[in-house]
């Protein structure tokens, strides 16, 4: 699914051309949905970026997600259990594919930096197991692929955030599950400053 998605985003954007100011700073922020197996949760991010050209730029992102999904047990089985928000901080690259004088502009994008993680909350009643357990781990370096359009100073993409599977432990430090930490976002946003498509 996430490869249709970017072969189609490239494919609408085969015309080039751009119009984003080279050195222009500009200032993001994303609200979206996490769809996972058990669930589901929501993510949101904050990213400052720096134009290096007028169709690409690199910038710092802070996000955030919170997510409900199937814990993976020793034995094989799973349990719905609440990821608690979990942070993290990532360098990005974006190049956009843009038709001059349109406001319309599709991107690719991808990043790398380090994700915490959160400790797991036990959903599921009916479980003999213990209300919450912590990670092996705080954190992870991970990164992500992206992919969506500019419309104007409105923003919408999908993203992947490959971040390693962890251990969870009971107090004991014994393991007693995996915890799988990449996710997909579908997000929503807008920026300010970094000049405008169309012009």
């Amino acid at each position: 699914m996430k490869k249709i998605i970017l072969l189609a985003l490239i494919t609408l954007a085969v015309a080039n051309g751009y119009s984003q100011k080279k050195g222009g700073f500009r200032v993001g922020l994303d609200f979206g949905y996490v769809p996972t197996g058990g669930g589901g949760g929501g993510m949101f991010s904050i990213e400052s970026k720096y134009n290096i050209n007028e169709n690409m730029n690199v910038g710092l992102r802070f996000g955030g997600a919170g997510i409900v999904r199937d814990l993976e047990g020793q034995n094989g089985g799973t349990t719905t259990a609440k990821i608690a928000a979990s942070s993290s901080f990532v360098g990005t690259y974006d190049y956009y594919f843009h038709k001059s004088g349109s406001s319309f502009a599709p991107y690719v994008g991808a990043g790398v930096g380090y994700y915490s993680l959160a400790n797991v909350e036990i959903d599921d009643t009916t479980t003999e197991l213990p209300d919450s357990y912590e990670p092996a781990v705080s954190g992870e370096m991970g990164g992500l692929i992206r992919a969506g359009f500019e419309w104007g100073k409105f923003r919408m993409g999908v993203e992947y955030n490959l971040v390693p599977d962890s251990d969870i432990e009971n107090l004991s430090g014994d393991k007693i599950g995996t915890a799988k930490n990449a996710y997909v976002g579908i997000h929503l946003g807008f920026f300010i400053g970094g000049g405008k498509w169309g012009k």
